[in-house]
């Protein structure tokens, strides 16, 4: 947002405005001093483990030298259980170092300053095991190979689990789009989830309600039993990806703190009810060349790149779901009619496809004036308006954000490697809701269906992704956890209990993974 804006002063971050200067360009003695001259007495070493989840590294500041010793060498960590089945135990020692740009000062403790930090292994040599060295590898990779880099953002959307202590502005199923007070119950949560995300990490672009919206919700889990539940989603702008693993991993960290703090929960599970919405990880993708975007060509079409992107991530959507949709929950959002893909194609603004390439900003008029006509003053330039984007739609709140990003960069690649992905593209393109077209759904190839199907898919793949970068270990890891949900035939035993039994034990399935991710 304002990382190539000299004047930082009026940076939301308040990191920024008391070093005065980007992120990118902090360097080490920005962060020590700025912990000598605030009294910082705790740095928090954060850094993502192989659930997705952050896990911390609290370090005091002892003095001078020692500050400047974990700044600049970080500290030992045991791998082999922060990334279970990837290191063996006998050779495990990870060194876990901060990265300076992702600093921030922790939202309720002004004398501690958080880091998040890459994994290095013994040699001092980023590991190439854990999954944050995989994705910055193979986005570099990207770089060198097209000179071209990949910027993204996330969609994060959950539902909070608020206790009922009133029955007055009742909201309405499936009707709490956008939603304002009084009829959020949610909403001081979500505004200091709003206020501290953006603090944190700079790069939102807002917070609303989404649809889904639950009186009372039935569950075995007493967590869950009898609570009322709203659906709210917090869009990222567009940033590097590396960035964006970052920091959709600290948002998810900062959800759950938030709401804890108001005594209630949080949770981003892929499907809450049946005939509910779910929640999603929707992934906005765009190529950038020469800090230019390129996905449009020069009449406002889709560049052929963005089109070998879009033909690149079609190619390999199935084994793509074992990364973005990781349990048996998440295929029961996966379904017709719920704003939720199933079949493999693309469309403009169009919320049936797996891939829509959203309504933009590049229009041949301003707008401002449309409605404030004695607006005179200039107009933002074309090129920071527009923006153009993809938006791919499978993933959801299970998904292994690092990892998901990191395949999603691999597809890529291979679409812009290859000489028939145009035209794949071109064969995969819709019109209108699909699902009141049967002929157009006879003619697609559909995504999977369960967890054990993405599996499935994921091991017929293997060869493409180790290609890829990816070790043959980190695909049996992701092949036994999409196994171990054993859902292949749960659709038909669901379908063939009575009304209310099936509720029940789609409910069992749904809550079984509430704080999984």
């Amino acid at each position: 947002m304002t990382e190539n804006d000299n004047d930082v002063r009026h940076d939301i971050r308040p990191l920024v405005r008391r070093l005065g200067k980007a992120p990118q360009d902090w360097r080490r003695a920005d962060l020590a001093n700025y912990c000598l001259a605030h009294d910082v007495r705790i740095v928090n070493f954060r850094y993502p483990s192989l659930d997705g989840k952050l896990k911390e590294l609290r370090l005091p500041v002892n003095d001078r030298n020692y500050l400047e010793r974990i700044l600049a060498a970080g500290e030992r960590v045991d791998g082999s259980s922060l990334f279970p089945g990837l290191l063996e135990t006998g050779a495990s020692d990870l060194y876990v170092v901060p990265v300076y740009r992702w600093a921030f000062v922790n939202p309720w403790a002004p004398d501690e300053l958080d880091v998040v930090c890459r994994f290095a292994d013994q040699d001092g040599a980023p590991c190439p095991r854990t999954p944050d060295n995989l994705l910055a590898r193979l986005a570099d990779d990207l770089r060198q190979q097209f000179d071209l880099s990949l910027q993204a953002l996330t969609e994060l959307e959950f539902y909070l689990i608020l206790d009922r202590t009133d029955d007055r502005f009742t909201g309405r199923s499936q009707r709490n789009y956008h939603q304002s007070a009084p009829y959020l119950h949610g909403l001081p949560l979500a505004d200091e989830i709003l206020r501290v995300t953006s603090e944190v990490t700079g790069q939102v672009k807002y917070c609303h309600s989404e649809v889904g919206y639950i009186d009372r919700l039935g569950s075995h889990d007493p967590e869950l039993h009898g609570k009322r539940v709203e659906q709210y989603e917090l869009e990222f702008d567009l940033m590097p990806v590396e960035d964006l693993a970052c920091w959709t991993a600290v948002a998810r960290w900062l959800v759950r703190v938030v709401a804890d703090r108001h005594h209630q929960s949080a949770t981003f599970l892929p499907k809450l009810d049946e005939d509910m919405a779910g929640s999603g990880l929707h992934v906005h993708l765009a190529l950038y060349r020469d800090g230019r975007n390129v996905m449009h060509g020069a009449q406002g079409e889709l560049s052929d790149e963005a089109m070998q992107m879009i033909g690149g991530v079609l190619s390999h959507a199935g084994p793509l779901t074992a990364f973005g949709n990781t349990v048996a929950a998440s295929y029961l959002r996966l379904v017709p009619d719920q704003e939720a893909p199933t079949r493999i194609c693309w469309g403009y603004r169009n919320r049936s496809s797996l891939i829509r390439v959203p309504l933009g900003f590049d229009l041949p008029a301003r707008v401002d004036q449309l409605f404030n006509p004695a607006e005179d003053g200039d107009y933002p330039a074309r090129e920071v308006l527009a923006r153009p984007t993809v938006e791919f739609r499978s993933p959801d709140g299970s998904a292994m954000t690092y990892l998901m990003l990191t395949a999603i960069i691999a597809c890529v690649r291979d679409g812009l490697s290859r000489d028939d992905t145009i035209e794949l593209a071109r064969q995969l393109r819709v019109d209108g809701n699909i699902f009141t077209q049967p002929e157009v759904l006879k003619r697609l190839a559909s995504l999977p269906a369960h967890a054990v199907e993405a599996a499935q898919e994921l091991d017929a793949h293997r060869e493409f992704f180790i290609a890829q970068g990816f070790t043959s270990e980190l695909i049996d890891i992701v092949v036994d956890k999409l196994m171990d949900e054993d859902d292949d035939e749960l659709s038909e035993k669901l379908r063939d209990l009575p009304a209310a039994e099936r509720l029940k034990r789609s409910r069992i399935l749904m809550h079984k993974d509430v704080h999984k991710h």
